[in-house]
């Protein structure tokens, strides 16, 4: 898989750069070809040396040497990927900003290939508020971010933090390699957020969703290649890389999808769309001194249902169900009522699972019956797995 594709292997100073030795012998032997780059910081640790005996070619180490006048952007250009092992939190908050402080960054920045980030710093480094919003930064951008364990650290500490196994970085490279630009050429909406429906002129009815997971869709169908069109009604920023549409309501959201979902290769409806509508709605604010008012809801339009019976064949429909009880059951009886090809049930009621929350646990049904569970993983990752299981069910390009 990594046969002939030239990576870049970025190494900066901290004290796991002894692992990115074997990262780089590892790399090889699977026949990539490696360029190793390292920050100043990075030869406190290990020994140019080293990289230069191990890699395809000599490491780079400065701007100022070589052979090529430009040497970062060379490199970035004709790079099929770069991967940051360890990236310590100086180096992904200079690629989060676009700071091209020395020869590491000015090739992160230079390059339009995949970038696969590697964190590895102290556990109260790694979830400061600013390392936390670098790394949501680059997330959005499509950089695939290869998590910290916990375990033992420098200085004896232990905690989240330590450089993720090797193996674990070798699948991120290979799987990132296989699967950029595998939706090239494909049109995806995304539905995102949770909708909010008006009660007078300040009051809504609204639901906990936060668009988290939507927004992670979208950005990774965005980074393997698809034009997407994000519609949300999530009030967090969108990901990079995807046209936007803002709304409200659920009405509001059908007439965006009956805009943007005949022309699309894939609609992935991950919005928790209100079922009822307060009517009427007041023009003004219901004054407390009024007394309590009385509320009639009516049924919102079935987007879902609708889009399931207007499929044109080779068009792929994902839904989701957050439920609290008989998860498989009901997901699996909206799979088949609403025309879907995939649905993505999780149990909302769980701990550290769907709204309000970064992290989630799914079952991804599909129409033979199969069923796969995710386990509990971020919102990113269940991301890939979503888009993974779409990525096989289209027809190949013509």
């Amino acid at each position: 898989m990594l046969a002939g594709r030239r990576v870049v292997l970025g190494v900066s100073g901290g004290i796991a750069a002894y692992k990115s030795v074997e990262l780089c012998r590892r790399l090889v032997d699977a026949g990539a070809h490696v360029t190793p780059v390292l920050t100043e910081g990075a030869l406190r640790f290990v020994g140019r040396t080293t990289f230069d005996a191990l890699a395809s070619e000599r490491a780079l180490v400065s701007l100022w040497e070589g052979e090529s006048r430009i040497p970062h952007t060379e490199l970035g250009r004709r790079a099929d990927l770069v991967v940051v092992a360890p990236a310590t939190a100086r180096v992904i908050g200079a690629l989060a900003n676009g700071l091209s402080t020395d020869v590491l960054t000015n090739v992160l920045i230079a390059t339009r290939a995949p970038v696969v980030v590697c964190p590895a710093m102290h556990t109260e480094m790694w979830e400061h508020p600013a390392v936390v919003a670098n790394i949501a930064t680059l997330r959005s951008r499509g950089v695939t971010i290869v998590e910290p364990e916990a375990g033992r650290l420098a200085g004896g500490d232990i905690g989240v933090g330590r450089l993720a196994g090797i193996d674990s970085i070798v699948t991120a490279v290979e799987s990132t390699l296989a699967f950029s630009g595998d939706l090239a050429g494909r049109r995806v909406v995304v539905t995102a957020g949770g909708t909010r429906e008006p009660i007078d002129a300040v009051r809504v009815i609204a639901n906990r969703s936060s668009g988290r997971q939507g927004h992670a869709i979208a950005a990774e169908a965005a980074r393997r290649g698809a034009e997407v069109v994000l519609i949300t009604a999530a009030e967090s920023t969108p990901p990079a890389g995807c046209a936007v549409v803002h709304v409200e309501t659920a009405e509001q959201m059908g007439n965006a999808l009956d805009v943007e979902a005949p022309s699309a290769d894939v609609v992935i409806m991950a919005a928790a769309v209100a079922d009822f509508r307060p009517i009427p709605i007041s023009d003004g604010k219901h004054k407390k001194s009024d007394g309590p008012p009385e509320i009639r809801l009516e049924p919102t339009r079935d987007l879902l249902a609708g889009l399931g019976s207007a499929k044109r064949p080779g068009q792929v429909l994902v839904g989701f169900a957050a439920e609290t009880d008989d998860l498989v059951a009901n997901a699996s009886q909206k799979l088949t009522a609403k025309s879907l090809d995939l649905i993505v049930a999780n149990d909302v009621s769980a701990p550290e699972v769907g709204f309000g929350h970064a992290t989630n646990a799914v079952t991804i049904l599909d129409g033979e019956g199969g069923a796969e569970e995710t386990g509990l993983l971020s919102k990113e990752a269940i991301a890939t797995r979503v888009i993974d299981r779409v990525a096989r069910l289209l027809p190949a390009v013509r």
